[in-house]
């Protein structure tokens, strides 16, 4: 009978041993899946859709920095038509200019639909005192929410969406 009672726990503890293995190979697949994808310049409007809010890796060459503050770079590759802006809580160093970076970021939206538009327009109607010479920046605000609201009439769509990389770090 003890031989049988040992036999069986050596059978349990080999099978729980198997079965955390088991496991644990599953975490450890997981995680390797877990890598950051990789975005390119050349296709990021188009690829990163599905990627909003998520993290995500590029490579390209920085163009820009915005010398407002420096807490914009636009960077661009070989062959593309357009560039990625990559935003940032700190400032870039002009010196990136003309360097390859490898960012690590989290892809954003911004949407423009018709709420957008008339939240542009009332704003700006608002923002300005009355008897003030503000014709012209109201005029622009308006063409803009009329250029978002053509632009969505053009292409058939209820609302654009402008992507960008919020900054998380370079590789």
């Amino acid at each position: 009978m003890l031989k049988k009672f040992i036999y069986l726990f050596f059978v349990l503890l080999a099978f729980v041993a198997c079965k955390n293995t088991e496991e644990n190979t599953e975490v450890t697949e997981k995680q390797e899946t877990n890598e950051i994808p990789v975005v390119t310049v050349a296709n990021f409007n188009t690829d990163v859709k599905d990627l909003v809010d998520k993290e995500v890796k590029i490579t390209g060459i920085v163009d820009h920095v915005c010398k407002h503050g420096g807490k914009k770079l636009f960077i661009v590759a070989d062959g593309a038509t357009d560039g990625v802006h990559i935003e940032s809580e700190e400032s870039f160093k002009e010196d990136l200019i003309g360097s390859e970076v490898t960012v690590i970021g989290i892809v954003r939206e911004f949407r423009v639909d018709e709420a957008y538009c008339q939240k542009l327009e009332t704003e700006t109607s608002e923002e300005y005192i009355e008897g003030e010479d503000h014709e012209n920046e109201i005029s622009q605000r308006k063409e803009m929410a009329q250029y978002y609201r053509d632009s969505m009439a053009v292409a058939g769509v209820d609302h654009l969406s402008f992507y960008h990389i919020e900054f998380v770090s370079f590789e």
